[in-house]
């Protein structure tokens, strides 16, 4: 069922994306909200203070006609930039795209929320089921089926495993979803899991502070699904795999992966772990070798909104401020990602984990 992308439906994330973009000029792919002025001749005009009005129309505005059809002047709505400039001086606008991103994004949330929902079976293949959410089509892999539903196929016969997943073609099954990669159009169900006491007696064999053992089960951007036991899993959140910087959990991990983890918090049934607790803090390490006004030599590992990102030694990581260039653009001319230069600690808190550095070479 569709609907319009309204402040009050969209995730907590696009809502932050919306909130760090509300004083920067728009660009291709980003998301956008806006007040609809008109619908005019097959072109609907929103309303986009300070950069203008946007526009949705040809291919754009067939593709969502059933939506607009829903759509008054006045609506508040979001919307994906396809570009910038069109010949008429408009923002080109997509819906359809938008109701992706924000679909997208709402997955990885009931990812992280282990969010229940009851799907039809569309399709069977040899190794699972294909089902659709939000006009997304996913995979549910045969080993992700509650005991009931596996395939029990003594000599393991392909065919015969497809012909008893066929069976279960327009049934409707409670799963979950367990992975969300939106580059690769990917959504992975599950339909195992717990329920409420089983978990909470599971959970009651571990408390905050136990280190064990696990096997990666699932990766998300924003951590890594690590099995305890069977019907019990724990986060890894991004922030919790390293000392260092971590940009994308699937360069550390992958599914099936053994790894050591330490169980930092257990609140309403969900169990979160660390892996770098279990390693030492280089900050702490740090304290004895570093001071304020000391010169240092770092590796440019990453540029954000408030400057380059410099490596001084593995896990300690100072902001050099692109206040010190005057423009972003100053900044990237005169320092490149994986090169490294001089700087003076201009600041260095390792209490909290803070560093600030101050360029020493030759800006451009």
């Amino acid at each position: 069922m569709e609907s319009n992308l309204t402040e009050e439906n969209l995730p907590a994330s696009v809502m932050a994306m919306f909130a760090e973009q509300a004083h920067m000029p728009p660009k291709a792919g980003d998301i956008i909200e806006g007040t609809v002025l008109s619908l005019d001749r097959a072109r609907l005009y929103v309303d986009l203070p300070p950069f203008g009005t946007g526009v949705i129309y040809g291919r754009e505005y067939m593709n969502a006609r059933e939506v607009i059809k829903r759509t008054n002047v006045g609506d508040k709505i979001s919307a994906k930039v396809i570009s910038t400039n069109t010949k008429d001086g408009y923002i080109e606008l997509s819906l359809k795209e938008a109701r992706q991103a924000a679909a997208w994004a709402e997955a990885e949330d009931m990812v992280k929320n282990k969010t229940m929902l009851e799907l039809t079976v569309k399709e069977a293949n040899k190794g699972g089921l294909i089902m659709e959410w939000q006009g997304i089509a996913g995979f549910l892999p045969a080993s992700q089926l509650k005991a009931e539903h596996y395939p029990r196929v003594s000599d393991g016969d392909k065919d015969r495993i497809l012909d008893e997943l066929r069976k279960l073609v327009g049934t409707k099954l409670p799963v979950s979803i367990i992975g969300a990669q939106p580059k690769e159009g990917k959504l992975i169900f599950s339909e195992k899991g717990a329920d409420d006491k089983e978990k909470k007696e599971l959970i009651a064999n571990y408390a905050v502070g136990d280190a064990v053992n696990g096997e990666v089960t699932g990766m998300v951007d924003f951590g890594v699904f690590v099995k305890l036991e069977e019907g019990l899993e724990g986060l890894v959140h991004i922030s919790e795999i390293d000392w260092g910087l971590v940009d994308d959990p699937r360069h550390f991990f992958k599914v099936g992966d053994k790894v050591r983890v330490k169980i930092i918090d257990i609140k309403d049934g969900k169990v979160s772990l660390s892996v770098k607790a279990l390693k030492e803090n280089p900050w702490e390490a740090a304290k004895g070798r570093y001071n304020k006004g000391d010169k240092v030599e770092g590796v440019v590992i990453k540029f954000n909104k408030h400057g380059a990102l410099a490596s001084i030694e593995e896990g300690i990581a100072g902001l050099v401020h692109v206040s010190e260039f005057g423009t972003e653009e100053k900044l990237r001319g005169s320092l490149e990602l994986g090169k490294r230069y001089p700087f003076t600690i201009s600041l260095f808190e390792p209490k909290d984990m803070r560093m600030a550095l101050n360029f020493a070479g030759d800006k451009k």
